[in-house]
């Protein structure tokens, strides 16, 4: 997600702790459409976390109404996870997340067993992942074919000023990570315009809004040989 300081909600929640009170701060987000829609995503704080803005998400949606419903979808760099939790409100079939922070992970899991979200958190960095997970071709399908790749939307929003889309991309597309003709989100800085795209991608969408830079690509309809 990005990491950048912004305005979120926040709740406060009164500890009794040693005799005293303490106060701790959660911050939150909504869902903005869907089943879900108004419910609160917890984030963690110490994580550095600050999610996709509602404005931002709310057209992206817009950009996927026809292509979420039955979905598999993968958020790397997850965060909050509100990306994939959205899709899920949304009617995604399956969504898997792709955390490294061990409080921001169990933050989604906990979130996923409140909703009844269909859904799978894996605690690691996401090029780790995508480097020591076998191709998603060869991945063995789940009982109920879900977790297995390749996904048919992937939501792509690393930290900034770090250089990751390139890498990313690049390994998505030689793993096979996305299915022939699905769509990948894409956040980076607005100053950095549209991001290089792998070979026989195509840009769909791009927009900005403040110092954010959003875009929508679809890959090959062919698969990757």
């Amino acid at each position: 997600m990005i990491r950048a300081p912004e305005p979120v909600q926040r709740g406060v929640c009164l500890c009794v702790c040693a005799g005293r009170e303490t106060k701790t701060v959660n911050n939150s987000v909504r869902i903005i459409g869907g089943t879900w829609r108004s419910r609160r995503v917890n984030f963690a704080i110490d994580a550095g976390i600050r999610p996709t803005p509602d404005r931002v998400r709310e057209t992206l949606f817009n950009w996927l109404r026809n292509e979420v419903p039955g979905a598999r979808c993968l958020d790397l760099f997850a965060g909050s996870g509100v990306l994939g939790l959205e899709a899920l409100s949304r009617g995604a079939r399956h969504a898997t997340f792709v955390e490294k922070s061990a409080t921001a992970a169990q933050l989604i899991r906990d979130c996923l067993k409140t909703f009844g979200g269909t859904g799978a958190v894996i605690e690691t960095d996401a090029a780790r992942w995508l480097g020591l997970a076998p191709p998603a071709s060869a991945q063995p399908q789940d009982p109920a074919g879900l977790r297995a790749g390749p996904f048919d939307l992937v939501f792509l929003d690393p930290p900034f000023a770090q250089d990751w889309l390139p890498r990313i991309l690049a390994s998505l597309h030689a793993g096979a990570w996305v299915a022939p003709g699905g769509l990948v989100y894409l956040e980076c800085e607005r100053g950095s315009g549209a991001p290089a795209l792998p070979l026989g991608w195509d840009m769909l969408k791009s927009k900005s809004a403040g110092e954010v830079g959003y875009h929508l690509a679809r890959t090959s309809r062919q698969a990757t040989q």
